[in-house]
């Protein structure tokens, strides 16, 4: 294994012994894992993977990081190289996580391949699973160990390594899946987007030992005085414009959970520039990962209500869903009071051939967080209840504005001629609330202008300020525009193009 296990052992030995001798004041630490596996046994091998991790961890040492490097894992030395990382890292520090190699998604969940994964075929998918590494569970390990911050890049968005000429193969077309439930003090980066592949090579001509996310992200780390956000955009810029150049589309894409910016080579100062040149010192206010749990049911029953939060202009509407027919819907905003029948609608339920309960109640604008009680009659005439659903109309907002913006993406950009050449964005504009950044491309298939967006006013989230210009000017040859969101879970959404 060329000694990758000693030296990893070594590593952790040095963190460990570091670790006793700091005593009870432990301070934060920087600890990082680079993985790369080129030499797969059964699906084709690569060629950059190991040159990535090892130019990565050189990357992370110069920011201070005490780093484990690890090369060609078979499944069972993955696990010892992961639970080596899990004794390196403790509460409160700062952990990198970096894997070059092959990746595959599978029903939405990302697996990273180790060198043995087995040739599967069709209907082979829980071979590719158990032999594999579930890319979650890196962020729950590292949740289990309270870490401040966790940083997690993949550079495995390559094709499908289970084709072959003559078999059909399992499910996939090449690309990881979007990881956009990630906990809070977590950021993540894919070297391209959902379903997108990632180059090795611009050409048979480039000598650059590193892929081409690699090389990009590797050198945009070492900016002084970037963030990580910055980091990453340049990133997908730099790395989409030279995907261009041969015709292809890789768009790298990151999620961010993170509460306060995250600096790994100092903070930008105007009055103290030599300070950018110096490794940053960790950071205060970062967002500690919470510990996983597991969440219990809060009442025993399977049929528990569920409720669907929408936005207008005179409030709130939540539509109550009940698996049961039901004889009566009553409800309460808060632990104590009286329940408020909702009342029933001019429409018979042909399950109890009665009038159904209307399912819906309303909620001024201005109503505070609260956990919402809801009970009901089953068609025995027994009080079912009452099962509490938490009302957060910041987060309700945004989910519901987020629905909207996917369902009608057709509608974000219009195209008008009026005095000029013009381009609406009206639509974004009504429902910023879900809105942290968009970006347009003109004439491009890169968005790289950021458009101008008036902060969200809960208080009437729809509405467009007066002084707000939802539109922009464009040259009269302009032929398309293309727009990508962020949205404020950090989630990034599909390019979309807009011809006129």
């Amino acid at each position: 294994m060329k000694g990758w296990f000693f030296r990893l052992l070594a590593v952790a030995g040095v963190a460990t012994c570091i670790a006793a001798s700091a005593g009870p004041a432990h301070a934060e630490k920087r600890v990082a894992l680079v993985v790369g596996n080129n030499d797969y046994r059964n699906v084709p091998k690569l060629q950059k993977a190991v040159n990535d991790a090892r130019t990565m961890g050189d990357t992370l040492k110069q920011l201070g990081f005490t780093v484990m490097v690890a090369e060609n894992q078979n499944r069972q030395a993955f696990s010892q190289t992961l639970l080596a990382f899990d004794k390196a890292v403790e509460a409160g520090d700062t952990a990198f996580f970096f894997y070059a190699g092959h990746g595959f998604e599978i029903a939405g969940q990302n697996f990273l391949l180790p060198t043995d994964v087995p040739a599967a075929t069709e209907g082979q998918e829980e071979l590719v699973r158990d032999a594999s590494v579930l890319a979650d569970r890196i962020i729950e390990r590292l949740q289990n160990r309270k870490v401040r911050t966790a940083i997690l890049v993949f550079d495995a968005c390559r094709n499908n390594p289970f084709e072959r000429a003559g078999t059909r193969a399992i499910a996939g077309r090449g690309g990881l899946a979007p990881m956009t439930q990630l906990p809070e003090g977590v950021f993540s980066v894919f070297s391209a987007g959902p379903r997108q592949t990632a180059l090795d090579r611009l050409s048979n001509d480039d000598a650059n030992p590193n892929s081409v996310f690699t090389r990009t992200f590797a050198k945009e780390l070492t900016q002084p005085g970037a963030n990580l956000v910055q980091v990453a955009q340049r990133t997908r810029r730099l790395v989409s414009e030279l995907a261009e150049t041969v015709r292809h589309k890789q768009i790298p894409v990151y999620f961010d959970q993170m509460v306060d910016d995250v600096f790994l080579n100092g903070m930008a100062s105007k009055a103290q520039p030599e300070a950018a040149a110096r490794p940053a010192e960790p950071l205060q206010k970062l967002a500690a990962l919470p510990p996983v749990q597991q969440l219990k049911p809060q009442n025993d029953s399977v049929n528990a209500p569920i409720a669907m939060f929408s936005r207008h202009n005179g409030g709130w509407t939540v539509v109550f869903s009940i698996a049961d027919p039901t004889l009566g819907i009553s409800w309460r905003l808060g632990e104590a009071g009286d329940f408020r029948e909702t009342g029933f609608m001019d429409t018979l339920d042909p399950r109890t051939r009665k009038r159904m309960p209307n399912p819906s109640v309303e909620l001024p604008a201005d109503a505070p967080a609260a956990m919402i009680q809801v009970r009901y009659v089953d068609t025995n005439g027994e009080l079912q209840g009452p099962f509490p659903i938490r009302f957060d109309p910041e987060a309700a907002l945004i989910r519901d504005q987020r629905k909207i913006l996917d369902m009608t993406a057709t509608s974000w950009l219009s195209f008008r001629e009026f005095n000029g050449l013009l381009v609406y964005y009206t639509h974004l504009m009504s429902y910023r609330c879900a809105i942290r950044e968009v970006r347009v491309g003109i004439d491009s298939t890169v968005p790289d202008k950021v458009l101008k967006m008036p902060p969200c006013d809960p208080r009437d989230p729809s509405v467009i300020p007066h002084e707000a210009t939802p539109y922009l000017k464009l040259a009269p040859q302009t032929r398309s525009v293309s727009v990508e969101l962020t949205y404020r879970d950090g989630s990034v959404s599909e390019i979309k193009s807009f011809r006129r």
